[in-house]
Order: structure tokens, then C-alpha cells, then sequence
């Protein structure tokens, strides 16, 4: 069967194995050919479960408990994978080979096309989401936000029926945005593909949707229309639930910012790279203030995470040196790349762009006590701790479940209470806002500007305007602008 793509929800819902409470239940939902959804709902509703449901990913009675049914073109979607395109919420879980034009080609030759089709798909795929290297580049050498693009790319170059898209934009630049957006305007467009979208950030996709659909955090379905009567006639209750609702800003401070800087961190024609040999930025002259909020901004690739690391000493400079106030040398040494382990617990802690690169444990509270129990606090400090970040980051709730289960946003939280746990004088932060509903975007930023007020310095990566807005006291721009 070819064209757009059906689907029917009746009933459905699904709990994970070793959880209590369902991820979502009693989602009844038609969407007709060539329908374009926008999938919204407060962190931990159930979207991403859903949209896995949509794909036939969601394994057997080992991995969780099936209630009700979906089927797509009338048919289960285990048996329809050759015309669903998903791209998941984290863009690791989607690259399959080495290089980038052979990753791009990879579903298509699955899907069994001739060979003399897939060079000129691909090439389409790749320039829609502007994709802008070389084929043979490896996988592994793409920044974050050209890794999303890339899983898109890969998707698109199938011509799916139905197209299911987690958070296609969290991790890219303005213009990474823009093109994505355009990619999916293209496909729909041309092709009138049944599209299926997850977004936070509801701005940028509110206008090319034909409906919106609103999952309760309960379960079921809380609001489903055109975008412009769901907002204007949900918008109170919507923002109430952690929806961003177009027009509606949070209600946060803005910090002022710093105007002679006291350095924490500093490094005067710094070159970073994650192998020897690959310089990624040069000529760096950098300057992160004590106790305030520093936000670094450029487009993708241009090396704001290696950056990042660099600064948090987990990444040796290629040439030029990290150099951290005396105040937080560790046995006199001032060249975070150089401190231990322990050393950098307490100095300065990293929050990954990908959060399931630092989970260590099987719960949320083993995973929260890892920090504090290796600087051997007493017991009864670490549970302290542990329950104290619970309950500020709002994952009281989730404390035994395995921290691979939660959604995005909760994933994101907990990597940031993980380093929090080890009350470290400077926060690194990669992307810190991704995957937040309204309500935990706010808690999140929130939460450092008062780090920042007990006068622990935050360092954050972003391409969140309004993160650069409410933390920007200092800003680092590589690349061009941001």
C-alpha cells in the first residue's frame, strides 16, 4: 500500500514492565489520511509511549502490559513498519552505520529499492533537512543537533505513509528549525503524508498542523481540535497541565547581567577537539564569571559541547588551557582536565547532552545517592539529599522506577538532580532544557537561577532563547551568531 496513512487508537494504553501506574491508558483516537497532529501533553503523560505504540515498537508481556489496540491502514503496526517513519527523541538510538550517506540509505534498502533509486533519495533527504556534509563523513563526528537532522534525513528518504516525529527540533539552532520545518511542510505537501509530531515548543509547528491533540497526565485525551480553538479555548487549563501555550511567557526573572567578570574558569587561543587531531574551534579567548550564569550559543557543529567538556575537565585542550581561580584549584592544580575524579565531583559537575550517557544505577534514588555516597556522606545526609531533589524536580513519584523508563523531560530532570546531589561549585550544562513542558521548564530554570543566587556558577549550552533570556548573565557565541 502506498499513499497516507490511517490510524485508529481504541482504547489503548500501556504500563511498563516493573511499573505500577500505566504510562498512558484509555486513549480513543482516529487520524485520517493526511491529517498533520501535534502531540502535546505535561512530561511523563505518555506521548513518546504513544508515538512507540504508533510504531510497533513496544515489545511483549516481558517488556509491559498492552490495554486496547492501534492499527494503521486497518492492520497492527507491527505489520505495517515498511510505511511508518519514526524519529525518536534521541537521536543516538536512530544512527545505524558509520557513515552519513549509508546511514541515510539504510532504511530504503531495507525496504528493498532498487539500487539506482537510493543515491538520488538520499541526496533529497539529506539537502531538505540541510544536512550540510559530506556522505562519507562518519556518524560519529556530527554534533548533536546534526545527528537529529540526520535521523530525519534517514526517515524521510523512505517516503513513509505515516510520519512520527519525537522532538524533531529540541537540539537544533534557529535555522536547523527552519529547515526541519520546511522538510516536513515538503512531505506533507507533496506526498500528503499522515504526520504524527511531539513538540514542547508549539510555536513553530502550530500553523502547518491541522489539529492538536492534548493527552491528559491521567490518561485519555484532554483536548483535540484545530490549534487556534484548542489554545483559545483550553489555554488556561493547558497551561495549567505544562503545556507551552502560544503567547504565554513564564513568569520568571530576568538576571542582570555581568559587567567586569571575577573569573571562575578561564583560557586565553584555546583549540578544542574530541580526538588529537581534529580541531573542532580555535583562537578561543573565554571567560566564565563566578557565581553568575554563562550561556554559550553558536549553530550546530560549531562546537559548544566540546566546549563544554572541555571547560568541565573532561576533555583535554588540544592547545591553550583551562584555567580555574585559585579558590578552586584541587592539591594546587589549576587545569581541570588534570583533576581527578573525586576532585571534580565537588568542583565541577556535567550534565550530558544525552542524559542516559550518566545514569549509573536501577532506581532514581540509588541514582541520585551515587554522588553523595561517593564523598561519603552519612546516610541519613543522603537520603536528605535524595528526597530533597525528588521533591523539587518532581519526581517524588518515579523514585524506584528505572531511570531508562521516564520520558525525555523526566530523563533530562534527573541528570540534572544527579549533579546537583554533589553540590558542586560550577553546574555544566549541555542543552538542560530539552524535552521540558512548561511546568518543568520552569522548575528546571528556576532551580539555577537560585543556585546561582546561593553563588554557584552555571554554565549552560543552548539554543533555548528564553534559557539565554532568564540565565544569560555572560554569553559565548561560537561560530558566528547564535
Amino acid at each position: 500500500m502506498t499513499g497516507p496513512a490511517r490510524v485508529d487508537v481504541e482504547g489503548w494504553g500501556w504500563r511498563y514492565a516493573g511499573r505500577k501506574l500505566p504510562a498512558t491508558r484509555d486513549v480513543d483516537l482516529i487520524v485520517e489520511t493526511g491529517e498533520r497532529v501535534l502531540l502535546l501533553g505535561a512530561s511523563g503523560a505518555g506521548k513518546s509511549t504513544l508515538l512507540a505504540g504508533l510504531a510497533g515498537l513496544l515489545g511483549g508481556s516481558d517488556e509491559g502490559e498492552r490495554t486496547g489496540r492501534i492499527l494503521v491502514d486497518g492492520a497492527a503496526p507491527e505489520s505495517q513498519r515498511g510505511r511508518i517513519g519514526l524519529v525518536l527523541q534521541d537521536p543516538e538510538a536512530g544512527i545505524v552505520l558509520s557513515k552519513v550517506g549509508d546511514d541515510v540509505a539504510f532504511g530504503c534498502e531495507n525496504l528493498g529499492l532498487p539500487a539506482a533509486e537510493i543515491p538520488a533519495r538520499v541526496a533529497e533527504a539529506v539537502a531538505s533537512v540541510g544536512l550540510d556534509v559530506p556522505l562519507d563523513r562518519p556518524t560519529k563526528a556530527l554534533s548533536g543537533g546534526q545527528k537529529q537532522r540526520l535521523a530525519l534525513a534517514g526517515v524521510l528518504a523512505m517516503r513513509p505513509g505515516l510520519l512520527l516525529l519525537d522532538e524533531p527540533t529540541a537540539n537544533l539552532d534557529p535555522d536547523g528549525v527552519a529547515e526541519v520545518r520546511r522538510a516536513v511542510e515538503h512531505i506533507t505537501r507533496s506526498d500528503g503524508t499522515t504526520v504524527v509530531l511531539i513538540e514542547h515548543r508549539t510555536a513553530v509547528w502550530a500553523d502547518l498542523m491541522t489539529r492538536v491533540v492534548v493527552l491528559a497526565p491521567g490518561g485519555g485525551v484532554l483536548a483535540d481540535g484545530p490549534p487556534a480553538r484548542v489554545f483559545a479555548d483550553h489555554g488556561d487549563a493547558l497551561a495549567a497541565a505544562g503545556v507551552w501555550v502560544p503567547g504565554r511567557p513564564v513568569d520568571l526573572p530576568v538576571l542582570a547581567p555581568i559587567e567586569t567578570p571575577d573569573a571562575v574558569l578561564s583560557a586565553a587561543a584555546l583549540s578544542i577537539g574530541r580526538e588529537k587531531r581534529t580541531v573542532v574551534a580555535s583562537g578561543l579567548d573565554v571567560v566564565v564569571p563566578r557565581g553568575a550564569g554563562t550561556v554559550v550559543t553558536g549553530p550546530n557543529g560549531a562546537g559548544k559541547s566540546t566546549l563544554a567538556l572541555t571547560l568541565a575537565g573532561l576533555l583535554p585542550e588540544l592547545s591553550g588551557e583551562v584555567v580555574a581561580a585559585e579558590s578552586l584549584a584541587a592539591r594546587g592544580v589549576r587545569r581541570p582536565s588534570r583533576w581527578r575524579s573525586t576532585e571534580l565531583l565537588t568542583r565541577i559537575g556535567t550534565v550530558f547532552q544525552e542524559p542516559e550517557h550518566q545514569f549509573l544505577a536501577a532506581t532514581l534514588r540509588d541514582e541520585l545517592a551515587v554522588g553523595p555516597k561517593a564523598l561519603r556522606m552519612s546516610a541519613a545526609q543522603v537520603d536528605a539529599i535524595v528526597d530533597e531533589l525528588l521533591e523539587r524536580l518532581d519526581l517524588a513519584s518515579l523514585a524506584l522506577a528505572n531511570p531508562f523508563t521516564l520520558s525525555g523531560g523526566q530523563k533530562r530532570r534527573l541528570s540534572v538532580a544527579t549533579v546537583l546531589a554533589a553540590s558542586p561549585e560550577v553546574i555544566v550544562l549541555d542543552e538542560p532544557t530539552f524535552g521540558q513542558d512548561r511546568r518543568g521548564w520552569s522548575e528546571l530554570v528556576g532551580l539555577l537561577q537560585r543556585e546561582i543566587a546561593r553563588g554557584r556558577t552555571v554554565v549552560a549550552v543552548t539554543h533555548d532563547a528564553d534559557v539565554v533570556r532568564h540565565l544569560g548573565q555572560h554569553r559565548i557565541t561560537l561560530g558566528g551568531a547564535a
